[in-house]
């Protein structure tokens, strides 16, 4: 089928883009700006998110849409707000599939996803998973935990700091969970998606096999990257929550307050959704040793 692929063009959008071609599938790929070259079975369609009426028409023909945009952090001096990206974008994305005729709809969450957060990125991640229960469309939601890969953020961030410098810095006692998944896994479970009737109008926690401590995944990744040992700093949280508000405002500056929330509230689920889709998730620590590169400070 054709798929229109909104917020396609980052790291996970990557992982999806392979796995809908290698499944037959052709995409209609919303860019910012076409390139001077386009993959084959990909067509670029030029808008933005934001403005409806800059993409709509390239929604036509499509027989499904998927929304993957989202950001971690907002800046509202430079209009990027989670507001704007996270429920208008994905209330004009909703708008442009039923302005088409298009029935079926794949969105992109995140795990940790409530009512009530406390975390403002989660309140909007949940209030454009409200629209999307809400618009009449033929649904399926997926929130994923930490996603990894080649061309992740969080995790080769990580490394590069504990290649770069003697200790890692650790948000209280570092021992909240988490449980990271990887891109492709991601991937096979929006595309398998779309052809199981099964998963229309339900919502699916996505999380990889190995659930740890952040302390254990900073030691895994050290692993990947042959260090026999990780030298951990801890700051006390409460000291995190007074300095941080007055920080973040510094696009420079590595964390906000957002994030301490999200981090400190921890990240994994009970791994149901295989029940649905059928197979194993790839281990972690197998699978960022396949792309993280071992670092000359390995002790």
């Amino acid at each position: 089928m054709r798929v229109f692929v909104a917020g396609g063009t980052g790291f996970v959008g990557g992982h999806l883009r392979q796995a809908l071609l290698a499944k037959g599938h052709t995409i209609r790929l919303l860019v910012r700006k076409k390139g001077t070259g386009s993959e084959a079975g990909i067509e670029e369609v030029e808008g933005d998110v934001t403005e409806l009426s800059s993409f709509v028409n390239g929604v036509k023909g499509c027989e499904a849409t998927i929304n993957l945009v989202g950001i971690i952090r907002e800046f509202p001096q430079r209009g990027i707000t989670f507001e704007k990206l996270h429920v208008q974008a994905t209330r004009n994305v909703i708008a442009a599939a039923q302005q088409c005729g298009i029935t079926r709809h794949l969105q992109m969450s995140a795990l940790g996803t409530k009512a009530g957060s406390r975390a403002k990125y989660f309140q909007t991640k949940f209030a454009a998973e409200e629209e999307v229960r809400n618009c009449g469309l033929d649904y399926t939601i997926f929130r994923p935990s930490i996603i990894f890969g080649p061309k992740d953020d969080f995790i080769n961030k990580l490394a590069g700091y504990m290649r770069t410098f003697p200790a890692m810095p650790v948000i209280g006692d570092g021992e909240y969970q988490m449980q990271p998944i990887s891109g492709d896994d991601v991937a096979r479970c929006f595309v398998e998606a779309l052809d199981r009737v099964e998963t229309i109008k339900h919502t699916y926690e996505l999380c990889g096999p190995d659930r740890m401590s952040y302390n254990e995944l900073l030691d895994t990744i050290g692993r990947a990257i042959g260090m026999n040992k990780v030298c951990k700093v801890k700051n006390p949280l409460l000291l995190m929550r007074l300095v941080v508000p007055m920080l973040e405002q510094l696009s420079f500056f590595p964390i906000t307050s957002d994030q301490i929330t999200m981090l400190v509230q921890g990240n994994y689920c009970d791994g149901a959704w295989q029940n649905t889709f059928g197979f194993q998730p790839t281990p972690f620590e197998t699978g960022i040793k396949s792309y993280l590169t071992p670092s000359s400070r390995a002790v």
